[in-house]
């Protein structure tokens, strides 16, 4: 839409030349106020989505969030604690989809909201249950539930999406949005010597691949920011040896088949601070 990348670049102008303006203001009067070691960032951060987001598998969660499982090494958290924004809502939560960043998250945004992140889409296409098919089932089981998911993710996901991104648009419009989308879970081949088949982990690691088209073409309709995590989880898979930045199968169950805690620190704050 020709209309929201004109009204996103104008937007984006706009808070760069703030920024400029704060930052000559704050070296005038002796350097910007903030945490130690912090950069100070103006307006307030509001950081949605799923169990991607809230940092599952990563630990040390709030005991608050209760089973959204907000994580203190989830990369908004670690973000915010290096940017000093205004104010942080961290409001992602495990399981959620597009239905539920709608009825439960989007209120966290308002007019002065200056920096958004999202990743969302993988519940909606049914992440989960795909995977236990896969581990728990054969090949074919695993082929049949991956190319569901490609079909819910083409024919269907395109639309949800654009719900959730027009309402952050409309209730935080002068916001700077960040969208990030999802690693491979696997090397291929890789070190791995049991578990399902090459052939099956290649099948999800294709429909990661069409998920993410789907979110970034999405994202680039509202001019907002789109950041691709795979390339650098990139050697850092399941079945990639030592370096691995993302749980197998593992207890307790909830963490199986997210981001470690240097997956959020290496992985998505490295991509999110890129582009925030």
């Amino acid at each position: 839409m020709p209309v929201f990348r004109n009204l996103a670049a104008g937007r984006s102008i706009a808070r760069r030349a703030a920024s400029v303006a704060l930052a000559a203001a704050a070296l005038v009067t002796g350097g910007m106020v903030g945490a130690p070691g912090a950069q100070a960032a103006t307006g307030g951060y509001v950081a949605l989505g799923d169990s991607y987001s809230a940092g599952v598998g990563s630990g040390s969660y709030i005991s608050s969030s209760g089973s959204c499982y907000r994580s203190t090494l989830a990369y908004p958290y670690l973000w915010q604690q290096a940017h000093a924004p205004s104010s942080f809502s961290f409001v992602a939560c495990s399981g959620a989809t597009t239905s539920t960043v709608l009825s439960s998250q989007i209120s966290a945004l308002n007019s002065s909201t200056a920096e958004v992140s999202i990743t969302v889409g993988g519940n909606d296409v049914a992440f989960a249950s795909t995977m236990q098919t896969c581990v728990l089932s054969g090949t074919s089981d695993c082929l049949s539930a991956v190319s569901a998911a490609e079909n819910v993710a083409n024919t269907q996901l395109a639309a949800k999406l654009d719900a959730v991104y027009s309402a952050i648009r409309s209730h935080a419009p002068n916001a700077h949005v960040v969208v990030l989308d999802y690693p491979h879970l696997y090397q291929v081949p890789g070190s791995c010597l049991l578990g399902i088949s090459d052939t099956s982990r290649s099948a999800i690691d294709g429909a990661a691949d069409v998920l993410d088209s789907v979110i970034s073409r999405e994202a680039a309709r509202y001019g907002f920011s789109f950041g691709d995590v795979r390339s650098v989880f990139a050697g850092h898979e399941i079945c990639s040896g030592g370096s691995q930045w993302l749980h197998s199968t593992t207890l307790p169950t909830y963490e199986s088949y997210h981001p470690t805690a240097a997956g959020q620190s290496g992985g998505y704050l490295s991509v999110f601070t890129a582009r925030a």
